[in-house]
């Protein structure tokens, strides 16, 4: 299936959507890596406030490349997802909802997933021209000195993703290959 998914986005929103599904993303995006994870935590652990909204959020695991002139952005592919694996826990009980990057997740963001209705969507790597297309606008809102991992707040139009974790534990990184496996014992 393929649904059109507008941010900030509900449980009830993300509730039909299943692993090895596609998504058309639109609105408010955060960008941020491990160094702006980092960072995010260490404001928790004072007791701010984070830099952007947290509930019903998107935070895309990736550092833009600069623009060129005309353009809103550089490239925009995927980082690997499993270096935030250690703060995305702490964010998905704080209210995010989605996550978007590459790679497989451990168990604890995966528990973290069904346990708050969230999901966490594959941007396809190698891409970053094609994800930089659906970017409409761009604003740097911290850490400014972390250059391409600076935290950015984009909006997005239809930008096209695949759901991996689903809000019921379904993970296409382990009923991709079953799929593909029955598929060949069949022939």
């Amino acid at each position: 299936m393929q649904y059109k998914l507008t941010t900030p986005a509900t449980r009830e929103d993300l509730a039909p959507l299943k692993a090895g599904d596609a998504v058309l993303l639109s609105g408010v995006v955060y960008t941020a890596r491990d160094a702006a994870h980092k960072r995010m935590m260490e404001l928790l652990d004072r007791g701010e406030e984070l830099p952007f909204p947290v509930e019903g959020s998107a935070l895309y695991y990736v550092g833009p490349t600069p623009e060129r002139p005309g353009d809103v952005i550089g490239s925009a592919g995927p980082t690997t997802s499993g270096r935030m694996d250690a703060y995305s826990p702490r964010l998905l009980d704080l209210g995010q909802s989605i996550m978007i990057g590459k790679g497989a997740r451990n168990q604890a963001v995966k528990d973290a997933v069904v346990r708050n209705g969230a999901v966490y969507l594959a941007a396809l790597g190698g891409a970053g021209a094609l994800m930089a297309k659906s970017v409409r606008k761009l604003e740097i809102i911290c850490w400014e000195d972390l250059g391409c991992e600076a935290v950015r707040r984009l909006e997005v139009e239809d930008m096209p993703l695949t759901v991996i974790l689903d809000t019921r534990g379904g993970d296409l990184y382990q009923s991709g290959p079953a799929a593909y496996l029955a598929s060949l014992e069949e022939k």
